[in-house]
């Protein structure tokens, strides 16, 4: 009974988190007929690049439409949005295009550029069909409810779809430099967006769960990758900072279909480790459903599975070729280049809280100014619901030019 009750525990979270859980409302049927009436974005030629991409640095608007949104409950405020195709860069910094929605509050600001926030969804899937901008048309994005919080402020939010997420190729899940990339190209296609008046906007970086780890590398890597972002602060949220702890942690769990799911991200972003050559039958069957599925469809077939199933070599992630790569792709090893939140619930069942108070200690080791907030009692789906008004008081203490405490 314990066993059941921790399924259903860890299943409910991941199945929130996907916004799955709420296709029994009353709206559904509103859901039901916009998800047939919009393309999906492997059937939509927006989301397939130009061959070959635009002599532009990353940043560049490939191409862009506007589009509506269907959003359950509605937005706060009224907004424009549009769907972006911009450039960005691969783990190994390799020109990509990657998809994106821009949504800007109709109100008008008057109180100097008008802030953006380059928000970072968290673990949606690896199909196409899982993208953001896609679901954010169709009904299905649950986590318009927390970029409502941030319009509701009157800030304009850019939201990236990761690399492989909409557009061709598999989506290189839990690849910390190309999120943070695609984070950080978003805002630099959003300032470059004609009409909006986001040229020369302070920006913040926003994201929970993956998109906590996305955040993280976008902040890491802003004073290098994108020095000219006016950054005011990042806020990170039940960050998977140490990919290791977090396998040994989801492995034969509720959450070990997250765990296949980042192998073949990290296989795709890295295309030298050795991965289809060390599939076990298994694996041959299991690795091309993961990379066609969202989050509730992988974990609800994969959970309480070990990754060695699906191998024929024992860890595979302690494997040398994988142990360095792995280790590359934990945050914390440098200081972002603004202020950072990190907040994370004491009670998280698939990112445990020692990872994310070590990635805090880490960022102050190395002379950042950190806010740590530990958030008690709250599992990784309550701190999500919880830690989203603190991050967004506290960006809007950043962008209000307010010095940024530290527990450091």
């Amino acid at each position: 009974m314990v066993h059941v009750r921790l399924f259903r525990a860890g299943l409910v979270a991941i199945l929130f988190l996907s916004g799955l859980v709420a296709v029994g409302t009353p709206s559904a049927l509103a859901r039901d007929t916009a998800l047939g009436l919009v393309t999906t974005p492997n059937e939509d030629s927006f989301y397939q690049p130009p061959y070959p991409l635009p002599d532009g640095p990353p940043g560049t608007i490939i191409r862009s439409r506007p589009v509506e949104l269907t959003a359950d409950p509605a937005l706060p405020v009224p907004v424009r949005t549009w769907q972006l195709l911009y450039e960005s860069s691969s783990a190994l910094g390799h020109p990509n295009a990657v998809s994106g929605t821009l949504l800007v509050p109709t109100s008008p600001w008057n109180d100097g550029p008008r802030p953006l926030v380059t928000y970072a969804v968290g673990t949606h899937g690896l199909g196409d069909q899982c993208a953001p901008s896609y679901l954010m048309r169709t009904g299905r994005e649950d986590e318009l409810q927390r970029i409502g919080e941030a319009l509701q402020r009157g800030w304009a939010v850019v939201v990236t779809d990761y690399e492989g997420l909409g557009t061709p190729g598999v989506h290189t899940y839990t690849a910390g430099p190309a999120e943070g990339h695609a984070v950080l190209d978003a805002a630099r296609a959003a300032q470059r967006f004609p009409g909006v008046g986001l040229a020369d906007s302070p920006i913040a970086i926003w994201g929970y769960s993956q998109g906590g780890q996305a955040a993280s590398f976008a902040g890491e890597l802003q004073p290098s990758y994108a020095p000219e972002l006016a950054v005011r602060g990042v806020a990170a949220g039940g960050v998977p900072a140490d990919l290791t702890a977090l396998a040994h942690a989801t492995d034969g769990r509720a959450g070990s279909g997250l765990l296949l799911a980042g192998a073949i991200g990290q296989a795709t972003a890295y295309p030298e480790l050795p991965f289809e050559s060390v599939l076990s039958t298994a694996g041959k069957k299991a690795v091309p459903d993961v990379a066609t599925s969202c989050l509730a469809e992988f974990t609800t077939r994969y959970s309480f599975r070990y990754l060695n199933e699906f191998t024929t070599v024992r860890d595979l992630l302690s494997e040398p070729q994988w142990a360095a790569r792995i280790n590359e792709n934990h945050a914390g090893q440098r200081a972002p280049g603004a202020p950072i939140l990190v907040y994370h619930g004491t009670f998280d069942e698939l990112i445990p809280f020692q990872v994310g108070k070590q990635l805090a200690d880490d960022y102050c080791h190395h002379g950042a100014t950190v806010s740590w907030r530990p958030l008690p009692l709250m599992n990784h789906m309550y701190a999500s619901i919880v830690g989203a008004p603190l991050a967004v008081s506290w960006l809007g203490d950043r962008f209000a030019g307010a010095a940024p405490p530290t527990s450091c």
